[in-house]
């Protein structure tokens, strides 16, 4: 008898994570972003010179950019926070710079300054998550984070 044969086929078969900012199709070689400069090139996003004949369109991030639509929510408040702000917020920028460098399309979108919090919206989940860790290992506080709608959308929650 074949063992096979009894094996259920049934299985909940786990469905593709979505990302409306990415294309199904892969892009033609080299293909330019209008907006920011990088340049699509052995599959992915990245940071390089310019090639002479190159096709353009408007790479992930700057879409999100242009839509409005972030990835990634942090939220920053507390007393020491408000003495300390622009410390912090240079090594969010420093942490910025660095995960750019690997990933091109995570940035930082907006700063927003409020009464009492700064929110910061980002263009990847990962950014998001790094710049939480960072702010807890520098300064300690109260730090944790949460996926919304599965795993495309992050709010990050910072506070001392």
């Amino acid at each position: 008898m074949n063992r096979n044969a009894y094996v259920r086929k049934n299985r909940l078969i786990k469905e593709k994570r979505h990302d409306a900012y990415v294309s199904d199709s892969k892009l033609p070689e080299p293909t330019v972003c209008e907006n920011c400069g990088l340049v699509f090139c052995n599959g992915r996003w990245a940071w390089k010179e310019k090639p002479t004949e190159a096709l353009t369109s408007i790479c992930p991030a700057c879409r999100r950019c242009a839509d409005n639509y972030p990835a990634g929510t942090i939220k920053l408040s507390g007393p020491f926070f408000q003495d300390h702000k622009d410390e912090i917020l240079n090594l969010i920028h420093n942490v910025e710079k660095q995960e750019k460098s690997e990933r091109p399309l995570e940035r930082i979108m907006t700063i927003k300054g409020e009464r009492r919090t700064t929110r910061l919206t980002t263009t990847g989940i990962h950014i998001a998550r790094r710049i939480g860790e960072a702010l807890s290992r520098a300064y300690k506080g109260d730090y944790s984070h949460n996926y919304a709608n599965g795993e495309d959308h992050i709010q990050v929650f910072w506070q001392r």
